[in-house]
Protein backbone atom coordinates (compact mmCIF):
# COMPACT_ATOMS: atom_id res chain seq x y z
CA UNK A 1 0.00 0.00 0.00
CA UNK A 2 1.17 3.54 -0.76
CA UNK A 3 1.68 6.08 2.01
CA UNK A 4 -1.06 8.72 2.06
CA UNK A 5 -0.04 10.66 5.18
CA UNK A 6 3.31 11.00 6.92
CA UNK A 7 3.84 12.95 10.14
CA UNK A 8 7.40 13.76 11.25
CA UNK A 9 8.29 14.98 14.75
CA UNK A 10 5.01 16.91 15.06
CA UNK A 11 4.75 19.27 18.02
CA UNK A 12 1.97 21.52 19.27
CA UNK A 13 2.73 23.59 22.35
CA UNK A 14 0.23 26.00 23.91
CA UNK A 15 1.35 28.97 26.03
CA UNK A 16 -0.75 29.31 29.21
CA UNK A 17 -0.67 31.57 32.25
CA UNK A 18 0.99 30.31 35.42
CA UNK A 19 -0.94 29.10 38.46
CA UNK A 20 -0.41 32.23 40.54
CA UNK A 21 -2.61 35.33 40.32
CA UNK A 22 0.36 37.51 41.25
CA UNK A 23 2.76 36.59 38.45
CA UNK A 24 2.77 36.99 34.69
CA UNK A 25 4.85 33.86 34.25
CA UNK A 26 3.85 31.85 31.18
CA UNK A 27 3.99 28.06 30.99
CA UNK A 28 3.97 25.81 27.95
CA UNK A 29 1.56 22.89 27.63
CA UNK A 30 3.20 20.30 25.40
CA UNK A 31 0.00 18.78 24.04
CA UNK A 32 1.80 17.04 21.17
CA UNK A 33 5.51 16.56 21.67
CA UNK A 34 7.36 14.87 18.83
CA UNK A 35 4.85 12.54 17.19
CA UNK A 36 5.83 10.60 14.04
CA UNK A 37 3.82 8.02 12.08
CA UNK A 38 2.58 7.08 8.62
CA UNK A 39 -0.88 6.14 7.37
CA UNK A 40 -1.26 4.04 4.24
CA UNK A 41 -4.00 4.62 1.69
CA UNK A 42 -7.17 2.70 2.54
CA UNK A 43 -6.18 1.68 6.06
CA UNK A 44 -7.34 2.72 9.53
CA UNK A 45 -4.83 3.90 12.13
CA UNK A 46 -6.23 3.83 15.66
CA UNK A 47 -4.88 6.54 17.98
CA UNK A 48 -5.55 5.69 21.63
CA UNK A 49 -4.69 6.93 25.10
CA UNK A 50 -6.07 8.55 28.23
CA UNK A 51 -7.95 11.83 28.16
CA UNK A 52 -5.44 14.65 27.85
CA UNK A 53 -2.75 12.59 26.11
CA UNK A 54 -2.88 14.77 22.97
CA UNK A 55 -4.59 12.46 20.50
CA UNK A 56 -7.36 14.90 19.50
CA UNK A 57 -4.86 17.76 19.23
CA UNK A 58 -2.75 15.55 16.95
CA UNK A 59 -5.72 15.06 14.62
CA UNK A 60 -6.61 18.74 14.55
CA UNK A 61 -2.99 19.74 13.96
CA UNK A 62 -2.72 17.36 10.99
CA UNK A 63 -5.74 19.12 9.45
CA UNK A 64 -4.22 22.48 10.45
CA UNK A 65 -7.31 23.44 12.41
CA UNK A 66 -4.59 24.45 14.85
CA UNK A 67 -1.15 25.40 13.55
CA UNK A 68 1.73 23.09 14.48
CA UNK A 69 4.55 24.49 16.60
CA UNK A 70 7.08 22.46 14.63
CA UNK A 71 7.44 19.26 12.64
CA UNK A 72 6.35 18.27 9.15
CA UNK A 73 3.12 16.92 7.64
CA UNK A 74 3.22 15.19 4.24
CA UNK A 75 0.02 14.41 2.34
CA UNK A 76 0.41 12.32 -0.83
CA UNK A 77 4.14 13.04 -0.67
CA UNK A 78 3.75 16.84 -0.53
CA UNK A 79 4.83 18.87 2.48
CA UNK A 80 1.69 20.76 3.55
CA UNK A 81 3.07 22.12 6.84
CA UNK A 82 3.39 25.67 5.54
CA UNK A 83 0.18 25.69 3.47
CA UNK A 84 -2.00 28.74 4.09
CA UNK A 85 -4.99 30.49 2.52
CA UNK A 86 -6.10 29.23 -0.89
CA UNK A 87 -3.63 26.34 -0.95
CA UNK A 88 -4.99 24.98 2.32
CA UNK A 89 -8.59 25.65 1.30
CA UNK A 90 -8.19 23.46 -1.79
CA UNK A 91 -6.72 20.70 0.34
CA UNK A 92 -9.80 20.70 2.59
CA UNK A 93 -11.59 18.69 -0.10
CA UNK A 94 -9.18 15.81 0.53
CA UNK A 95 -9.01 15.93 4.34
CA UNK A 96 -12.09 16.06 6.57
CA UNK A 97 -13.03 15.46 10.21
CA UNK A 98 -15.88 13.80 12.10
CA UNK A 99 -16.25 15.57 15.44
CA UNK A 100 -16.78 13.93 18.80
CA UNK A 101 -19.93 15.73 19.93
CA UNK A 102 -22.89 15.19 17.57
CA UNK A 103 -24.87 17.82 19.50
CA UNK A 104 -22.39 20.71 19.44
CA UNK A 105 -20.95 20.09 15.96
CA UNK A 106 -24.21 20.76 14.06
CA UNK A 107 -25.60 24.28 13.68
CA UNK A 108 -29.05 24.24 15.37
CA UNK A 109 -30.28 27.08 13.11
CA UNK A 110 -29.71 25.18 9.87
CA UNK A 111 -31.60 22.32 8.27
CA UNK A 112 -29.84 19.06 7.50
CA UNK A 113 -29.82 20.01 3.81
CA UNK A 114 -28.03 23.28 4.59
CA UNK A 115 -25.52 21.54 6.87
CA UNK A 116 -24.52 18.81 4.41
CA UNK A 117 -24.50 20.98 1.27
CA UNK A 118 -22.57 23.89 2.79
CA UNK A 119 -19.15 22.40 1.88
CA UNK A 120 -20.42 21.82 -1.67
CA UNK A 121 -21.47 25.47 -1.97
CA UNK A 122 -18.06 26.63 -0.79
CA UNK A 123 -16.47 24.66 -3.64
CA UNK A 124 -19.04 25.87 -6.19
CA UNK A 125 -20.67 22.51 -6.92
CA UNK A 126 -23.80 23.17 -9.09
CA UNK A 127 -27.17 22.98 -7.34
CA UNK A 128 -28.38 20.00 -9.39
CA UNK A 129 -25.29 18.00 -8.43
CA UNK A 130 -25.61 19.13 -4.81
CA UNK A 131 -29.13 17.73 -4.59
CA UNK A 132 -28.06 14.40 -6.10
CA UNK A 133 -25.12 14.09 -3.73
CA UNK A 134 -27.26 15.11 -0.75
CA UNK A 135 -29.83 12.39 -1.41
CA UNK A 136 -27.12 9.78 -1.95
CA UNK A 137 -25.26 10.76 1.21
CA UNK A 138 -28.41 10.58 3.30
CA UNK A 139 -29.12 7.16 1.85
CA UNK A 140 -25.65 5.71 2.49
CA UNK A 141 -25.62 6.87 6.13
CA UNK A 142 -29.02 5.32 6.76
CA UNK A 143 -31.28 8.39 6.64
CA UNK A 144 -34.14 9.28 4.29
CA UNK A 145 -34.42 12.18 1.87
CA UNK A 146 -37.36 13.65 3.80
CA UNK A 147 -35.02 14.20 6.77
CA UNK A 148 -33.24 17.00 4.90
CA UNK A 149 -35.83 19.65 5.83
CA UNK A 150 -35.53 18.94 9.54
CA UNK A 151 -33.28 20.54 12.17
CA UNK A 152 -30.65 18.83 14.36
CA UNK A 153 -32.78 18.92 17.53
CA UNK A 154 -35.28 16.59 15.86
CA UNK A 155 -32.75 13.73 15.72
CA UNK A 156 -31.23 11.31 18.21
CA UNK A 157 -27.50 11.32 19.01
CA UNK A 158 -26.83 8.42 16.65
CA UNK A 159 -28.75 10.10 13.82
CA UNK A 160 -26.87 13.37 14.40
CA UNK A 161 -23.56 11.58 14.14
CA UNK A 162 -24.72 10.04 10.85
CA UNK A 163 -25.42 13.59 9.65
CA UNK A 164 -21.92 14.61 10.73
CA UNK A 165 -20.48 11.68 8.79
CA UNK A 166 -22.49 12.65 5.69
CA UNK A 167 -21.13 16.21 5.93
CA UNK A 168 -17.56 14.91 6.22
CA UNK A 169 -18.05 12.86 3.04
CA UNK A 170 -19.73 15.65 1.06
CA UNK A 171 -16.53 16.57 -0.81
CA UNK A 172 -15.37 12.97 -1.31
CA UNK A 173 -12.19 13.21 0.81
CA UNK A 174 -9.39 10.66 0.88
CA UNK A 175 -8.49 11.11 4.56
CA UNK A 176 -11.00 11.39 7.41
CA UNK A 177 -9.94 12.17 10.98
CA UNK A 178 -12.49 10.48 13.25
CA UNK A 179 -12.21 12.35 16.56
CA UNK A 180 -13.86 9.99 19.07
CA UNK A 181 -16.94 9.69 16.83
CA UNK A 182 -18.79 7.20 19.05
CA UNK A 183 -17.74 8.19 22.59
CA UNK A 184 -20.83 10.40 23.12
CA UNK A 185 -23.24 7.67 21.96
CA UNK A 186 -24.98 4.82 23.79
CA UNK A 187 -23.20 1.47 23.54
CA UNK A 188 -26.05 0.00 21.49
CA UNK A 189 -25.66 2.82 18.94
CA UNK A 190 -21.86 2.74 18.90
CA UNK A 191 -21.74 -0.60 17.10
CA UNK A 192 -24.14 0.63 14.41
CA UNK A 193 -22.05 3.74 13.72
CA UNK A 194 -18.75 1.81 13.68
CA UNK A 195 -20.19 -0.75 11.25
CA UNK A 196 -21.48 2.11 9.09
CA UNK A 197 -18.02 3.68 9.02
CA UNK A 198 -16.47 0.38 7.93
CA UNK A 199 -19.01 0.06 5.11
CA UNK A 200 -18.36 3.64 3.99
CA UNK A 201 -14.60 3.08 4.05
CA UNK A 202 -14.98 0.19 1.65
CA UNK A 203 -17.48 1.98 -0.60
CA UNK A 204 -15.60 5.29 -0.84
CA UNK A 205 -12.02 3.96 -0.43
CA UNK A 206 -11.45 6.11 2.66
CA UNK A 207 -8.43 6.32 4.92
CA UNK A 208 -9.18 6.83 8.62
CA UNK A 209 -7.30 8.08 11.64
CA UNK A 210 -9.62 6.78 14.34
CA UNK A 211 -9.10 8.60 17.65
CA UNK A 212 -10.65 6.92 20.70
CA UNK A 213 -10.13 5.85 24.29
CA UNK A 214 -12.35 2.75 23.93
CA UNK A 215 -9.86 0.02 23.09
CA UNK A 216 -12.56 -2.49 22.12
CA UNK A 217 -13.87 -0.18 19.40
CA UNK A 218 -10.34 0.53 18.16
CA UNK A 219 -9.58 -3.20 17.97
CA UNK A 220 -12.69 -3.74 15.86
CA UNK A 221 -12.08 -1.04 13.25
CA UNK A 222 -8.30 -0.49 13.08
CA UNK A 223 -5.54 -2.06 11.00
CA UNK A 224 -2.74 -0.51 13.06
CA UNK A 225 -2.69 1.17 16.46
CA UNK A 226 -0.57 3.94 18.00
CA UNK A 227 -0.70 4.41 21.78
CA UNK A 228 -0.14 7.94 23.10
CA UNK A 229 0.95 9.11 26.54
CA UNK A 230 1.57 12.75 27.48
CA UNK A 231 1.91 13.94 23.90
CA UNK A 232 4.16 11.13 22.66
CA UNK A 233 3.62 7.77 20.97
CA UNK A 234 4.88 5.01 23.27
CA UNK A 235 3.92 1.97 21.17
CA UNK A 236 2.68 1.21 17.68
CA UNK A 237 2.03 -1.89 15.61
CA UNK A 238 -0.46 -4.09 13.78
CA UNK A 239 -3.66 -4.24 15.81
CA UNK A 240 -3.77 -8.00 16.46
CA UNK A 241 -0.08 -8.23 17.32
CA UNK A 242 -0.18 -5.24 19.66
CA UNK A 243 -3.31 -6.41 21.47
CA UNK A 244 -1.95 -9.95 21.85
CA UNK A 245 1.63 -9.03 22.81
CA UNK A 246 1.90 -5.44 24.12
CA UNK A 247 5.51 -4.46 24.77
CA UNK A 248 5.09 -1.20 26.72
CA UNK A 249 3.87 -1.25 30.35
CA UNK A 250 1.38 1.54 29.66
CA UNK A 251 -0.17 -0.41 26.78
CA UNK A 252 -0.35 -3.49 28.99
CA UNK A 253 -2.21 -1.51 31.65
CA UNK A 254 -4.68 -0.09 29.12
CA UNK A 255 -5.43 -3.51 27.63
CA UNK A 256 -5.91 -5.08 31.06
CA UNK A 257 -8.75 -2.60 31.67
CA UNK A 258 -10.86 -3.98 28.80
CA UNK A 259 -13.75 -5.89 30.43
CA UNK A 260 -14.41 -9.51 29.51
CA UNK A 261 -17.76 -10.37 27.94
CA UNK A 262 -17.97 -13.49 30.13
CA UNK A 263 -18.53 -12.44 33.79
CA UNK A 264 -17.18 -15.78 35.06
CA UNK A 265 -13.70 -15.02 33.69
CA UNK A 266 -11.48 -13.43 36.31
CA UNK A 267 -9.09 -11.04 34.59
CA UNK A 268 -5.98 -9.73 36.30
CA UNK A 269 -5.87 -5.95 36.21
CA UNK A 270 -2.64 -4.01 35.91
CA UNK A 271 -3.33 -0.92 37.99
CA UNK A 272 -1.26 2.14 37.10
CA UNK A 273 -0.47 4.08 40.26
CA UNK A 274 -0.55 7.84 40.55
CA UNK A 275 -2.13 10.57 38.48
CA UNK A 276 -1.31 11.66 34.95
CA UNK A 277 1.45 14.31 35.21
CA UNK A 278 0.69 17.80 33.98
CA UNK A 279 1.60 18.37 30.30
CA UNK A 280 2.81 21.83 31.35
CA UNK A 281 5.32 20.22 33.70
CA UNK A 282 6.11 16.75 32.35
CA UNK A 283 8.69 14.58 34.11
CA UNK A 284 12.24 14.32 32.81
CA UNK A 285 13.34 11.20 30.97
CA UNK A 286 10.62 8.68 30.14
CA UNK A 287 7.32 10.44 30.76
CA UNK A 288 5.77 7.26 32.12
CA UNK A 289 8.43 6.58 34.76
CA UNK A 290 6.43 8.23 37.58
CA UNK A 291 3.76 5.54 37.21
CA UNK A 292 5.76 2.61 35.85
CA UNK A 293 6.50 -0.47 38.02
CA UNK A 294 9.65 -1.23 36.00
CA UNK A 295 11.26 2.23 36.22
CA UNK A 296 15.02 2.45 36.91
CA UNK A 297 17.42 5.37 37.13
CA UNK A 298 17.92 5.54 33.34
CA UNK A 299 14.16 6.03 32.92
CA UNK A 300 14.33 9.19 35.04
CA UNK A 301 17.00 10.78 32.87
CA UNK A 302 16.77 9.40 29.30
CA UNK A 303 13.58 9.52 27.23
CA UNK A 304 13.56 6.29 25.16
CA UNK A 305 12.95 6.49 21.41
CA UNK A 306 10.60 4.18 19.55
CA UNK A 307 12.47 1.07 18.45
CA UNK A 308 11.40 -2.07 16.64
CA UNK A 309 10.63 -4.86 19.09
CA UNK A 310 9.19 -7.58 16.84
CA UNK A 311 9.56 -9.00 13.35
CA UNK A 312 6.06 -7.72 12.53
CA UNK A 313 7.15 -4.08 12.77
CA UNK A 314 5.86 -3.41 16.29
CA UNK A 315 7.66 -0.50 17.99
CA UNK A 316 7.85 0.52 21.65
CA UNK A 317 9.52 3.36 23.54
CA UNK A 318 10.86 1.56 26.62
CA UNK A 319 14.32 0.84 28.05
CA UNK A 320 13.26 -2.54 29.43
CA UNK A 321 11.08 -4.16 26.78
CA UNK A 322 12.52 -7.63 27.45
CA UNK A 323 11.81 -7.47 31.19
CA UNK A 324 8.32 -6.04 30.65
CA UNK A 325 7.39 -8.80 28.19
CA UNK A 326 8.76 -11.58 30.43
CA UNK A 327 6.60 -10.49 33.37
CA UNK A 328 3.43 -9.81 31.36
Amino acid sequence: MSTLLEVKDLKKHFPVKGDSLFTKEMKTVKAVDGVSFTVNKGETLGLVGESGCGKSTTGRTILKLVEPTSGEIYFRGENITSFQGEKMRKLRKEMQIIFQDPYASLNPRKTIEQIITEPMKIFNIPKRDRNKKLNRLLDVVGLSSYHKVRYPHEFSGGQRQRIGIARALALEPELVICDEPVSALDVSIQAQVVNLMEDLQEEFNLTYIFIAHDLSVVHHISDRVAVMYLGQIVETGQVDELYKNPKHPYTQALLSAIPEADPTIQKERIVVKGDLPSPSNPPQGCKFHTRCPYAEEICRTVNPALKQVSTGGQQAACHFVKEVVEEY
